[in-house]
């Protein structure tokens, strides 16, 4: 076993429930980590300010796209073994999904969800084929939280505690340290100040917490010094 293998790795898992690929990278985790030391911090971010941040149209927005993006990630799911059915309708505001996540963060860490909350948003919208904002769903899963709290011994303050300021404020909070550290898209997971994005980049990360050589040759920081031949008009 190499000292990379054996040490312990911390990442962050930059999500918001909203993004198919996340919720697969998520289901797809623990068999790209197998063998590893691990200790994994779930972000939730609110995507769409991301998208803002950088000018973008998320790829539900852009025709064409849209539909590639939901025939991919049906595919990709029965590849990879993975429930996963379209909600009613997508996208969608998922500003409730993670408020609610966030509710459930501790105060040492207020911008982190366990992996049992980050499971339970992701398969709230990705299994079952049901409307993920509908209001009865919204109020069900809100008390499946709270409970969840209640048996952690740790209860929320207010019954309302998901829309409190403190909790949409968490929200914020991880969404600007999302843009600082330059993230543009989700899922992001950060490793060693290094970010891999997206469900396809699994494996390189699990290359670079096994100390691939191809990280030392220099290619990763060459990348970014790559002149632009053009840049088009916004």
């Amino acid at each position: 076993m190499s000292a990379d293998t054996a040490r312990l790795h911390e990442i962050e898992f930059w999500y918001d429930p909203i993004s198919p690929y996340a919720y697969l990278a998520f289901e797809c985790l623990p068999q790209a980590l197998m063998g590893l030391s691990v200790q994994v911090r779930y972000r939730p971010v609110l995507f769409a300010g991301l998208l803002r941040a950088h000018g973008q149209l998320g790829p539900a927005e852009i025709p064409g796209k849209r539909d590639w993006t939901y025939r991919q990630v049906l595919w990709l799911a029965q590849r990879h073994g993975i429930d996963l059915e379209l909600p009613l309708a997508h996208p969608f505001n998922p500003l409730p999904l993670l408020r609610l996540g966030l509710a459930t963060a501790t105060e040492d860490m207020p911008g982190e969800t366990s992996r049992y909350v980050t499971e339970t948003l992701f398969r709230h919208v990705w299994r079952g084929g049901a409307d993920a904002v509908a209001p009865e769903r919204l109020a069900a899963l809100q008390a499946h939280l709270a409970d969840h709290m209640v048996r952690c011994g740790r209860p929320w303050p207010q019954p309302d505690w998901p829309q409190h300021e403190v909790v949409k404020q968490r929200l914020r909070a991880n969404t600007d340290a999302a843009q600082a550290a330059g993230l543009f898209g989700v899922p992001t997971l950060v490793a060693d100040g290094r970010a891999f994005w997206g469900l396809d980049a699994l494996p390189m990360l699990r290359a670079w917490l096994d100390g691939d050589a191809w990280f030392s040759r220099g290619d990763w920081e060459a990348a970014a010094s790559l002149p632009a031949g053009i840049s088009r008009a916004r």
